[in-house]
């Protein structure tokens, strides 16, 4: 007697580039997921104190606590949120004087370099916080964070060469190559839209 198996066909749902492969565990998949929440919460985050001066970087006295919402400094009221760091941080960056062209005329007068940062940061934070087109987001976000570095000190204060803007440019390329916005988001959902199949950049 010769012993027969029987063979499932492949989920439908199942990614084209996943099929064939041994799934990851489960826990996995979360861990992928969190830390796509994570670093998308904080580029969310960064967007809203800027836009609306909430008081961690933006809009909170120099001496003591106090927190004065939406000031003079919060793009909602006129500032530019990149005025500071591309005119006084990048003195001493890695690319020299390559950014400081960037930077608006005056901390009052916001130019499109602060137009296409805000733009930057709302959209990773929501693609990232959704898990849909987590590709172009995950991507983009990782660049701006090695355009960051560069822009800053030559020397990260607590490392000869390594700071927290590599790392999480890092941990983005893992979550893109992971898929992570198919855990804790809609990334599955997302995927089945026919113009997704039909280009998966859009994933």
């Amino acid at each position: 007697m010769v012993a027969t198996s029987a063979r499932t066909a492949p989920d439908p749902t199942t990614p084209p580039e996943t099929r064939g492969r041994i799934t990851p565990p489960a826990v996995t998949g979360y861990v992928w997921g969190a830390l796509r929440l994570a670093i998308g919460w904080t580029f969310l985050w960064a967007f809203l104190d800027k836009m609306f001066g909430l008081g961690f970087a933006t809009c909170r006295a120099e001496a003591g606590s106090s927190i004065d919402f939406a000031c003079s400094a919060s793009a909602i009221d006129g500032g530019s949120p990149t005025f500071g760091f591309l005119t006084f941080g990048t003195a001493a960056s890695h690319a020299g004087g390559m950014f400081e062209w960037l930077a608006p005329a005056s901390a009052t007068s916001p130019n499109a370099t602060d137009w296409l940062f805000m733009a930057a940061l709302l959209g990773a934070g929501m693609t990232l916080m959704l898990g849909i087109m987590v590709r172009i987001g995950g991507i983009g976000a990782a660049l701006l964070l090695v355009f960051m570095y560069l822009a800053g000190a030559v020397w990260p204060e607590n490392n000869p060469f390594l700071d927290d803007h590599l790392i999480e440019a890092l941990a983005l390329v893992g979550v893109v190559l992971a898929g992570g916005g198919r855990w804790l988001g809609l990334g599955r959902q997302w995927e089945r839209i026919g113009i997704v199949q039909r280009h998966p950049w859009l994933r």
